[in-house]
């Protein structure tokens, strides 16, 4: 393996276990040598992976979209209509948040409103990770229509971002209350936006 690839390798480590990090204790509340002592890398060797803490945080956000993205790809891939792949993703997401999993939870519920106001570079990483999100709901939705799975008048831009809105608003509420009650209300508001019956 090559020194590039060896870094490579020692970067992507260090970023896999802070995430688990921060979806408990949140962005301020991690040190530095909290995370290296995780990863097991020596303490003056972060800044040969990362030039400040704030970008740190960016590769974290840009990592955890990464892999959001591919998996929703999968998701979204699945057979069927589009209704039902639209349906099998939001289910998906109910899971993930009401798991006892921490790894699992959803980033941007953890450190969006943290963030935003701290580091513009996070708060554009954050922005880019969601418009990725809405993007690919806009699409499968998209697919709905010409499919016939979903009713033709849909705006899918339009549906798609408050969609995403009710999500992550439901899942800030749930981990508010610690119940899955807001989560089991976003399903039924998306089946209502999208115009489906339970059965779908």
């Amino acid at each position: 393996m090559s020194a590039t690839a060896a870094a490579t390798d020692v970067r992507q480590h260090i970023l896999d276990v802070a995430r688990p990090l921060l979806l408990r204790k949140g962005f301020t509340a991690v040190g530095l040598t909290e995370v290296l002592a995780a990863a097991q890398v020596p303490k003056g060797s972060f800044y040969h992976y990362f030039g400040s803490k704030e970008a740190f945080g960016e590769a974290v956000i840009e990592s955890y979209f990464a892999g959001y993205l591919a998996r929703m790809d999968a998701l979204l891939a699945q057979p069927g209509t589009a209704a039902r792949r639209l349906i099998g993703y939001f289910l998906d997401w109910l899971d993930s948040q009401t798991g006892d999993e921490a790894q699992s939870r959803c980033l941007a519920v953890k450190l969006g409103a943290e963030v935003c106001d701290l580091s513009e570079s996070m708060r554009a990483a954050l922005e880019r990770g969601t418009r990725g999100v809405v993007d690919r709901l806009a699409r499968c939705i998209e697919a709905g229509t010409a499919d016939g799975s979903l009713p033709a008048a849909l705006d899918a831009q339009a549906v798609a971002a408050a969609l995403y809105q009710i999500w992550l608003g439901a899942s800030l509420l749930a981990k508010i209350a610690r119940d899955r009650a807001p989560l089991d209300t976003a399903m039924a508001s998306t089946r209502q936006l999208l115009g489906l019956a339970r059965d779908v």
